[in-house]
């Protein structure tokens, strides 16, 4: 196994530039060979690198929509955590067994996480996205909505086409620009690639002990905790303090169950070890407690939702059984989530964009109010503290 790691100072990675973007086109992409110019590259280098770029208008579409986050977790789980994958899971573990245990043992990355994402991402490598790369990336560094993102992405996809792991006209990934079996970002292919199968060369694409490994060298980097878990579901009792669940809330294990919390299946650690308690859908339904590893997840993707599902299709890898869907208050339409998220902004909570999405920061709006309106603040959404606010 040979780990390929370049540091990003040295190829010129570690200050990429957030402001140049917008702008005419053909003018945008000579800024772009400019600085691959000014980063090393030659100057025929640079020209034969961008010769053929093209803007993909389906990029900006779909980096606009992304309708799969209005979904609530037991939709989305449901949609993704299927039997067939299950089975798929199980035999990639047996099959892969020795890139699993390498990953564990070297990365402290246990098989059920990485297989997890290996499913959720690309069906195990068999849709891995019939999007230009680079294409991608130009056009999204191009678009103003998050060019420091993808700028440097540009550059790291320059210096794999040096190594011979990329090809400008033919590598084809995710609209985001990920490429691969792990759909990775060609700044972590590059500096944190792993050689798994011993062939000289990182292959995303093709390799999957590449994938593996490399996913799980991100992770470590991303700060997993080996040896410690990241998901367990719950029971919750039908009264408590709910203002004290959500992320960014960890107790003690032994403190959530002085307060009636019990493991699901088994019995909770006896370490000494805290976690928050996740309500995905509110008190009614589903209960997680989540560690510091779940946390992890976040550097993969941003959507408690995907991020939830991904964490507990890992659990039922494992062995879990599939969760206790419980009986949750109705989710509101994407019509009412627009308007509650106008109410709560209306009210001074910092909402972010007004979109219709329970993320983050309109649960935090949501508990709060519920709170002060002498509802169970469990961050979950109704229709009564819609009317209410």
């Amino acid at each position: 196994m040979k780990k390929i790691i370049l540091t990003a100072l040295a190829l010129g990675l570690a200050q990429p530039v957030f402001a140049k973007c917008g702008g005419d086109w053909s003018s945008f992409v000579n800024g772009l060979k400019k600085e691959a110019v000014d980063r090393g590259a030659s100057k025929s280098e640079a020209n034969k690198f961008f010769a053929n770029v093209t803007r993909d208008k389906k990029v900006i579409s779909l980096d606009r929509s992304q309708s799969v986050f209005r979904q609530n977790f037991s939709q989305f789980a449901g949609r993704v955590v299927s039997q067939n994958r299950m089975q798929v899971g199980a035999s990639k573990w047996k099959q892969y067994r020795s890139a699993f245990d390498t990953a564990e043992s070297v990365y402290g990355i246990p098989a059920p996480v990485l297989l997890a994402f290996w499913a959720m991402e690309t069906d195990f490598g068999a849709n891995q996205g019939g999007f230009n790369t680079l294409n991608a990336l130009v056009t999204l560094s191009h678009d103003c909505r998050r060019p420091e993102l993808f700028r440097p992405q540009i550059f790291a996809a320059l210096e794999l086409w040096k190594l011979g792991t990329f090809d400008p006209v033919n590598s084809k990934g995710a609209w985001a620009g990920e490429i691969g079996m792990v759909q990775m970002l060609p700044e972590d292919v590059l500096t944190k690639g792993v050689d798994g199968d011993g062939d000289g060369r990182v292959d995303l694409v093709r390799s999957a002990p590449d994938a593996i490994l490399t996913a799980a060298a991100v992770l470590q980097s991303h700060g997993w905790e080996r040896g410690r878990p990241w998901m367990i579901e719950v029971t919750v009792p039908k009264k408590m303090d709910w203002s004290e669940t959500g992320l960014g809330k960890p107790q003690f294990l032994s403190d959530w169950e002085t307060v009636g919390l019990k493991a699901r299946e088994g019995n909770l650690p006896v370490a000494r070890w805290k976690a928050s308690l996740l309500l995905p859908e509110g008190r009614k339904g589903p209960a997680f407690l989540v560690f510091d590893n779940f946390d992890v997840y976040f550097d993969w993707n941003k959507s408690l939702v995907n991020v939830t599902s991904a964490a507990y299709f890992a659990t039922r890898l494992g062995g879990a059984s599939r969760f206790n869907a419980g009986s949750p208050d109705a989710p509101l339409s994407g019509d009412q989530m627009v308007a509650l998220q106008k109410k709560l902004k209306a009210r001074g909570h910092d909402v972010g964009k007004v979109d219709g999405i329970l993320g983050a920061k309109t649960r935090a709006a949501v508990q709060a109010e519920q709170v002060r309106l002498k509802l169970p603040a469990d961050a979950w959404p109704t229709l009564e503290l819609l009317n209410k606010i």
